[in-house]
């Protein structure tokens, strides 16, 4: 008798191990070995924005609260701006950056920082003008965003309209993402001096609501997509649609309630934390802080048709970024505290596209 138990359990234990296998296989992503990526950037503080300036050199964001301008031919740290008023906590401090359409001609360039009011973290878009060595002229573009050590969104982009999108997570407050009046779970749109554009849909600086903690941004033929962080995986690449509800916290991955989108795709039980976005050639490269990975989405109209993993040897990934010559720039992230940093991290590397597979 006790043979047959101990065979019966066996045979279960043999099955169970073998569902848990399917299951490994279906929600894996193929990794495909890559080739010619050169450091070009290191020992920097939690990278976590950046921006190409005109000249090709690049503009850092830190998220202790340093702006750093890095020569892009020869990777020297040659300038740091410190900027007042960051509260660095947990996820906060500063994080997205964009310059104006018209840099150029009006030197503008945009930071968003975690900052603290009273007891409050709270976060905030602040515009300034940058001078030869210094940054002038700050004016706040939005402020009052919820602010928390968790969840605090950060990504800032100029879509193709000229307007200025905003990552806004959800501070730790699920339900306040279904609150078209709250700024928190949402994406926003600004014109460029902080106005409401006469075309939103909410009379306010909501563009599309129901997010948790979006962290990427990037558009593909005028079209906006957007990443976003799930709960216990179901991380999310989202084609994002003008006053559209996106579902959290009602609804996560393959769930489905009238009136709320599903993502394009998600991670189903793996974790990607997908953060900083770019896009070239249909294709979306986003990079991952959990999955230690670049991961790029293949588009196909509305659907992604391929999705694989690339960059896996550098550990966390953060920031991505299309560079002057087409070649994509991603930062490190092992040295935010969730990290195992490595000799001369955080890093900039630079990757070739059509080397990935």
């Amino acid at each position: 008798m006790n043979s047959k138990i101990l065979y019966a359990g066996i045979i279960l234990l043999s099955l169970a191990i073998a569902v848990f296998s399917l299951q490994s296989l279906q929600n894996s992503t193929p990794e495909v070995e890559d080739r010619n990526v050169s450091v070009v950037a290191e020992d920097l503080d939690v990278p976590w924005g950046i921006e190409f300036l005109p000249d090709g050199d690049m503009l850092v964001t830190e998220r202790p609260g340093n702006l750093v301008l890095v020569e892009r031919e020869n990777g020297s740290l040659e300038r740091t701006y410190r900027i007042q008023g960051v509260e660095h906590r947990g996820e906060g401090g500063l994080l997205g950056i964009a310059l104006h359409p018209s840099f150029t001609e009006n030197r503008r360039l945009y930071l968003y920082m975690t900052t603290q009011d009273g007891d409050m973290l709270e976060n905030r878009v602040v515009r300034y003008r940058l001078e030869e060595n210094s940054l002038t002229d700050s004016e706040i573009i939005i402020e009052g965003l919820p602010g928390a050590p968790y969840h605090d969104g950060g990504r800032i982009e100029f879509g193709p309209d000229k307007k200025l999108y905003i990552t806004a997570g959800d501070a730790t407050n699920p339900e306040w993402a279904q609150n078209t009046s709250r700024y928190a779970g949402k994406i926003l749109r600004l014109n460029p001096d902080g106005s409401i554009p006469g075309d939103n849909p909410f009379d306010n600086a909501v563009y599309s609501y129901g997010h948790r903690n979006p962290q990427g941004l990037t558009w593909i033929d005028n079209q906006l997509w957007a990443t976003e962080h799930g709960s216990t995986g179901r991380d999310e690449l989202n084609r994002i649609e003008r006053g559209e509800n996106y579902g959290w916290p009602e609804i996560e991955g393959n769930e489905d309630q009238g009136g709320m989108r599903q993502p394009v795709i998600h991670s189903g039980s793996d974790t990607w934390a997908p953060a900083g976005t770019a896009s070239m050639d249909n294709s979306i490269y986003f990079a991952g802080l959990r999955g230690n990975a670049l991961y790029k989405a293949e588009i196909d109209g509305n659907s992604v048709e391929n999705l694989s993993r690339h960059l896996t040897d550098y550990g966390r990934l953060r920031a991505v970024e299309k560079g002057p010559e087409e070649d994509l720039y991603i930062s490190t992230s092992n040295t935010d505290g969730r990290g195992n940093p490595g000799e001369k991290d955080d890093k900039i590397l630079r990757v070739d596209p059509e080397t990935l597979g």
